[in-house]
């Protein structure tokens, strides 16, 4: 995902760095860190502390999760959140399906990105994943809540989420076009369709 390999090198160092010299700190005093170090507006870094920590999570309450996602204003803001913050929080149970959908249900653009985002941490062995077939339950139940959402950003978001599910249970999403490609936009047919015939978003990606 382009933001994710964007992330500048030095960032990531410097988490990494930060982390190593609080490695005997708790997972609640590394969440304290984090969310310090979002407060001071390094953002990125702060992502980057719990992208390295994702064990700081198992202290967060819901309203740490928010903290986290407030002033999100960009796509890269959103998939960073989701795919470090939320997504991690929702498949250890730090938060719940009812709260995704609130994501889901909300406004604003980038709240509802980040709910499709937050299902990639639930398919993806690169972001924590162990479940060999994913978690279609929930990765759908988010997508058939936006199937109808015609916002790019969310539609970019759809094909990603289904793609990344695509790796892990084909016959689930398979059945999901079946069902409801009338209501997704060509866009994510294609892409998505691509995915599960060849393995790749485009034939010539």
């Amino acid at each position: 995902m382009r933001v994710l390999a964007r992330m500048s090198l030095p960032t990531r160092t410097l988490a990494l760095n930060i982390l190593r010299a609080h490695r005997a700190s708790s997972d609640a005093e590394v969440l304290a860190l984090a969310l310090k170090t979002l407060a001071s507006g390094q953002r990125y870094l702060a992502y980057e502390l719990l992208r390295g920590a994702p064990r700081a999570l198992g202290a967060a309450r819901v309203a740490d999760i928010r903290r986290f996602a407030a002033g999100m204003t960009t796509w890269s803001d959103v998939d960073c959140f989701g795919c470090f913050v939320a997504g991690v929080a929702w498949r250890t149970g730090r938060i719940s399906d009812k709260e995704i959908a609130r994501f889901a249900s909300s406004p604003e653009r980038w709240w509802r990105r980040a709910a499709l985002v937050a299902t990639v941490p639930l398919n993806a062995k690169s972001r924590g994943a162990t479940s060999a077939t994913g978690d279609a339950a929930r990765t759908l139940a988010v997508c058939t809540r936006l199937l109808g959402d015609r916002d790019e950003m969310v539609v970019k978001a759809m094909s990603w989420a289904l793609r990344e599910l695509a790796k892990r249970n084909p016959r689930a999403v398979r059945t999901f076009l079946s069902e409801h490609g009338e209501r997704l936009t060509a866009r994510v047919r294609r892409e998505v369709t691509s995915k599960l015939n060849t393995g790749r978003k485009s034939p010539r990606s």
